[in-house]
């Protein structure tokens, strides 16, 4: 099914809308589910997976990890045979995808909500602890920054982690982390740099400033205030300051144990399963733990998702059957199996109605 995906990824777009439309009635010649999307949700996808076959002795759906933007792309493309029938999302779906869906004629997406993770910045264990604020990443990572004493945006000038902070290490700045196709890179461009990047008044202005022109009626305005301000906050440096390691988050973790120098970026759930080799920065005076990104206190955290396909449910056999487990307590409870992988449960009352919302097979609305 990969080399399917990557085909269909790359055809036209009325060439897939013909697949999709011609190959809809051949819904039911598969006996699997199809799952594409995040790879940070793919271990929790994955032990899903395994526990419904077991359970149910079905066959164990499909998982490739293939990025949250690149399994939207695969999903979006319409109805067929050669469509997935979920994808997994370390972010929520953009209304951009969600039109493109309903565009292609994926018409009814059930949104499922299933806990969160921390984004943790780490390195190998052979190192010191590094010690960061959003502002020293933004600094760090950015591609444009604004010099210390015009205010001017100037092209990233640094080269060590000590000529941004004299008390960080005196090492080279390089930081491996997922490609623009990931939810991890949007979330972590989101929280961290553009977190750090609003410290500056004048930038967080132009998003204000921004947010009016929009409730004033001026679109156009508003478009090219947001372009401003992210193109300065989520422009990431290509001079190999960052290094974009693909989706294999368990690659950075074997880079960072070759490298001690280098930090990674990654789920929680890779740092909590490689605790042994690798440990997280502290962000904004916040270690990474369980209970901090639970709580909220820890800055770069985010919600994890998937999206059900509601054309297939019916037609793939099993589709409901994987819903209910993986939103069952013994998968996403408190003291479900997810928790043991990472997973950083919904509080109670959002369990309960998230799991309402996605057995009944509730549609999303934007």
């Amino acid at each position: 099914m990969i080399n399917n995906y990557k085909l269909v990824a790359t055809l036209a777009s009325t060439a897939i809308m013909t697949l999709s439309i011609s190959s809809y009635g051949a819904l039911a010649s598969r006996s699997h589910i199809d799952i594409v999307g995040s790879s940070t949700v793919y271990p929790f996808a994955t032990v899903v997976a395994e526990t419904y076959g077991k359970n149910t002795g079905s066959k164990t759906p499909k998982i490739e990890s293939t990025g949250s933007g690149g399994g939207m792309k695969l999903f979006c493309v319409g109805n067929g045979i050669a469509t997935p029938d979920i994808t997994n999302a370390s972010r929520r779906m953009k209304s951009s995808e969600y039109k493109k869906c309903q565009k292609n004629g994926v018409k009814d997406i059930v949104e499922v909500k299933i806990g969160f993770d921390g984004i943790a910045v780490a390195n190998s264990k052979k190192s010191p602890v590094f010690n960061l604020t959003r502002k020293e990443l933004f600094l760090a990572l950015a591609k444009k920054i604004p010099a210390l004493k015009t205010g001017e945006l100037v092209d990233n000038p640094y080269t060590k982690w000590s000529d941004i902070n004299a008390k960080l290490p005196n090492t080279k700045i390089e930081v491996l982390g997922p490609p623009p196709t990931s939810g991890t890179r949007d979330a972590f461009v989101e929280l961290a740099l553009q977190g750090g990047c609003f410290t500056y008044n004048w930038i967080k202005q132009i998003k204000k400033d921004s947010k009016v022109a929009k409730k004033s009626g001026n679109k156009s305005l508003a478009s090219q205030l947001k372009k401003k301000y992210k193109s300065i906050c989520h422009s990431i440096r290509e001079d190999g300051a960052y290094i974009e390691a693909g989706e294999n988050d368990n690659l950075i973790v074997e880079k960072l144990r070759a490298n001690p120098n280098a930090l990674g970026v990654f789920g929680y759930s890779f740092l909590d399963q490689n605790s042994d080799v690798v440990q997280g920065a502290i962000i904004d005076g916040v270690k990474i733990d369980f209970e901090a990104i639970a709580n909220g206190s820890y800055p770069i955290s985010r919600p994890l998702y998937f999206y059900v396909k509601k054309s297939h449910i019916g037609k793939i056999p099993g589709i409901k059957a994987f819903i209910a487990e993986f939103t069952s307590e013994d998968a996403w409870g408190e003291d479900g199996y997810l928790t043991d992988k990472g997973l950083i449960p919904l509080s109670d009352s959002e369990r309960q109605n998230m799991s309402h919302s996605a057995n009944n097979l509730i549609s999303l609305k934007m």
